[in-house]
């Protein structure tokens, strides 16, 4: 599992613990970026303690995107055959990766925690919160000619084999658009993606790392791969009741 983190020293060591609780086999790699709260020395502490805890130092805060590129060479180079990633800000409950998991059949190069199918739900979001999510998330499904509901979805289990047919070199993106760049050369490379309903829950510690440029920066790559290239045309299949 690979979690990012830039200033979570108020979550980070309640959700390691709570994914350790719920899936003792999985592995946890903290990927922080010289965080100034000390988030990295409480990643620090955790690993001296639990052996399938590590920690990934980097020298400076990069982007969402460069983070969960270097986890997922660290894993690939230690031969990992899953790879989760979650959110560090608690939004993401560990009970749930159960359910994503159970639903990785053979066929699949992706399950996607969905908070916009049947079963899925956001919990204390604001309305002008949730419209910009149902509203990118709309954009991003007609521009890339795909069913998937929740594109911008940050609770995800790949397979190696998915992110071993991505050039990972190659994903510019850096925010939160991380997540369409991901799923669009999933989708492109042939990739069979299932979402699976999950509770999304907003963080009750720390401040949201949602700005207007990163906003910006989804719209205008977005925009540029529909203008580029047709659409990708892959519809996913969705496991309702699995959260």
């Amino acid at each position: 599992m690979v979690i990012p983190t830039y200033d979570e020293a108020g979550n980070v060591e309640r959700v390691v613990d709570e994914v350790r609780r719920c899936t003792p086999e999985v592995d946890v790699l903290i990927v922080d970026d010289a965080s100034p709260d000390g988030t990295g020395a409480i990643a620090d502490a955790m690993a001296t303690r639990d052996p399938h805890i590590r920690v990934l130092h980097r020298a400076s805060k990069q982007g969402l995107g460069v983070a969960y590129g270097a986890g997922f060479r660290w894993g690939l180079a230690r031969d990992y055959e899953l790879f989760v990633q979650m959110d560090g800000d608690g939004s993401h409950s560990p009970r749930q990766l159960p359910a994503l998991l159970q639903a990785l059949t053979p066929g699949t190069a992706l399950v996607l925690g969905s908070r916009w199918v049947a079963g899925g739900t956001v919990v204390d979001w604001p309305p002008h919160r949730e419209l910009l999510s149902r509203g990118g998330n709309r954009y991003a499904r007609l521009a890339l000619g795909t069913h998937v509901r929740d594109c911008t979805g940050g609770y995800r289990v790949y397979r190696r084999g998915t992110l071993e047919h991505i050039d990972l070199d190659a994903v510019r993106s850096q925010g939160y658009c991380f997540q369409v760049d991901m799923l669009r050369r999933t989708l492109a490379a042939g990739g069979d993606v299932v979402e699976v309903p999950i509770t999304f829950v907003e963080r009750q510690h720390g401040e949201s790392k949602m700005s207007l440029s990163i906003v910006a920066e989804a719209l205008w790559r977005v925009t540029w791969w529909r203008l580029r290239r047709r659409p990708v045309g892959r519809t996913a299949r969705t496991r309702v009741g699995g959260a």
